[in-house]
C-alpha cells in the first residue's frame, strides 16, 4: 500500500491553461445554485479501440463524484455523438460543435496507457462554448489506481469550476464491528477498497486523523481498559500516548497536528486536557463536576466545542482557550452531542436526540442560524466534515449501522459503506 501510494502522483502538464472571461462566468461556488451541464466522454486507450475495465472504472468514479457534488448536471452518454469515441486530447482534436448540440458547458475527455506495471492517465477539462482547454492532468501509478486517479481529477474539476479543490481523493476512516470485535478500517470516499488498519481483537473506538500527516489517534481496549493510541497509517507503527487510570477517550488532533485534546478521568470525572504529541499533559482545560467529552477544534485552534452534562443533560459548549471562558452554544434541544467544527469555521454540526431519535443539525458558532439537516430514517450520529466543507459523513442505523454521506445542507444522503460490516464513527481524511 505504501509503495502503491508513492507511485501515484499528480503533475500539471507542461503547457499552461487560460481561463477566458466566458469560462469564469460559469464558475459555481456550491450546490443549490444553477448547475453546470457537463459531459464525460468514455476514457479511451491511447493505442485506440474501445474502453476497457480500466477506462470504465475511471469514468464511473468520476461520474459518481461529480454527481455527488451537486454542482453539475451530467449529460446522458446515450446522447453522445461520434466525437465521444474519437481519440486525441488536444483542443484541435475535439469536435466542439457536436458537444454544443448537447447543450453542455464543460467536457471531460481522457485516455490511458498500460506498460507493464505502469498505468498513465491523461485527463482534460474543456470549456465547450469557447472550445478552449480549462485544465489538464497526467497521473502515473499502477493498474488498479485508476479509481484514485479519477477521484483526484474530480477534485481538480471542482477547483476549476467550483472555486475550491474537492476532497474525493481523501479516505474515510471508521470503526467496523464483526461479532464482538471493533477494529479501525479505511475506505475510499465512495466506500470502495476497504482496508483494515488495526488488529487489536478488542474494541477500537472514536478515531481522528491529523490534517498535517497520515496519522490517526483512537481509543482501544486491547489491554482491557480505554487507552489512547496513535498510529502511522502506512508504516503501521503504533504507540500508546495515554494509559492513565480511568478513561482516555475522544482524542482530537489540533489543527497544526502538534497536540491533542482528549477526555481523561485520572483526576476524577472526565475532563478535557491538552496533550502533547507524546501524550504528556500540557494543560487541564475544564474543571467541572460534570462529564466533558466530544471535543472538536475550531480551524484556527483558538476554541474548542464539546459536550457536557453540567446542566443535567448533554449540551454543547464552546471553550475559549486564551481566556478559559466557556459558553453554551445551542438552547433549543434537551440532548445535544457529537459536535464537529466545519473547516471554514462558519458552522458546527451536531446530533440531537428528540422524540426518541438522533437527527443532525448545524449551527453557527455564535449560536445563530440553527438548522435541521436530516429527517426520518433511523438515528443519525457522529457527524464529521469533509476537508472542503462540502459534505458531512455520519453514522446511520437505517438498514443496519453504516456510514452515510450528504451534502452540507443535508441534501442527497446516501450510504457509502458496504452491507455486512457494522460501521460507525467516520472521519474524512485530508487529500492524499
Amino acid at each position: 500500500m505504501k509503495q502503491k501510494c508513492g507511485l501515484l502522483f499528480l503533475a500539471l502538464l507542461l503547457w499552461g491553461t487560460t481561463l477566458t472571461p466566458a469560462t469564469a462566468a460559469i464558475v459555481i461556488s456550491g450546490p443549490g445554485q444553477q448547475t453546470i451541464p457537463l459531459a464525460i466522454a468514455p476514457s479511451l486507450p491511447q493505442t485506440g479501440g474501445v474502453t476497457t475495465p480500466i477506462g470504465s472504472a475511471f469514468g464511473e468514479t468520476l461520474h459518481n463524484d461529480l454527481l455527488m457534488s451537486g454542482i453539475f448536471t451530467l449529460a446522458d452518454p446515450r446522447s453522445f455523438l461520434s466525437d465521444a469515441a474519437r481519440p486525441g486530447l488536444s483542443s484541435s482534436d475535439v469536435d466542439f460543435a457536436q458537444w454544443r448540440i448537447l447543450a453542455v458547458d464543460a467536457l471531460v475527455k481522457s485516455s490511458y496507457s498500460v506498460s507493464g506495471n505502469e498505468l498513465v492517465f491523461d485527463a482534460r477539462l474543456y470549456d465547450v462554448p469557447s472550445g478552449s482547454l480549462l485544465d489538464g492532468r497526467r497521473y502515473r501509478g499502477r493498474p488498479g489506481d485508476e479509481r484514485q486517479m479519477a477521484h483526484a481529477f474530480a477534485d481538480q474539476i471542482l477547483k476549476v469550476l467550483g472555486g475550491e479543490e474537492g476532497a474525493f481523493a481523501g479516505r474515510i476512516l471508521f470503526v467496523g464491528k464483526k461479532g464482538k470485535v471493533k477494529e479501525l478500517y479505511m475506505m475510499e470516499t465512495d466506500g470502495r477498497n476497504l482496508l483494515p488498519l488495526t488488529a487489536h481483537h478488542s474494541l477500537v473506538l472514536n478515531p481522528d486523523i491529523a490534517a498535517t500527516s497520515r496519522e490517526v489517534v483512537f481509543t482501544t481496549y486491547r489491554n482491557g481498559r480505554p487507552e489512547l493510541y496513535r498510529k502511522e497509517i502506512y508504516s503501521g507503527s503504533e504507540v500508546k500516548i495515554s494509559g492513565r487510570k480511568g478513561v482516555n477517550i475522544g482524542a482530537r488532533f489540533s489543527p497544526d497536528g502538534k497536540s491533542f485534546v482528549a477526555s481523561l478521568s485520572f483526576e476524577g470525572n472526565a475532563e478535557l486536557y491538552l496533550l502533547g504529541s507524546d501524550g504528556s499533559v500540557i494543560k487541564r482545560l475544564t474543571n467541572n463536576w460534570a462529564i466533558d467529552i466530544d471535543p472538536s477544534w475550531s480551524p484556527d485552534g483558538k476554541q474548542i466545542v464539546f459536550t457536557s452534562d453540567r446542566l443535567g443533560t448533554p449540551q454543547l459548549f464552546i471553550l475559549d482557550l486564551s481566556s478559559g471562558a466557556t459558553r453554551r452554544l445551542a438552547y433549543n434541544g434537551k440532548y445535544d452531542t457529537s459536535p464537529t467544527w466545519s473547516p471554514d469555521g462558519e458552522q458546527i454540526a451536531f446530533a440531537r436526540l428528540e422524540e426518541g431519535r438522533f437527527e443532525l443539525y448545524s449551527i453557527r458558532p455564535d449560536g445563530s442560524n440553527e438548522r435541521r439537516l436530516t429527517t426520518a430514517g433511523g438515528n443519525k450520529e457522529h457527524p464529521r466534515w469533509s476537508p472542503d466543507g462540502r459534505f458531512l459523513v455520519y453514522t446511520s442505523d437505517s438498514g443496519g449501522k453504516g456510514i452515510w454521506a450528504m451534502r452540507a445542507d443535508g441534501a442527497d444522503p446516501r450510504r457509502i459503506s458496504s452491507p455486512g460490516l457494522e460501521a460507525t464513527h467516520p472521519v474524512w481524511s485530508p487529500r492524499w
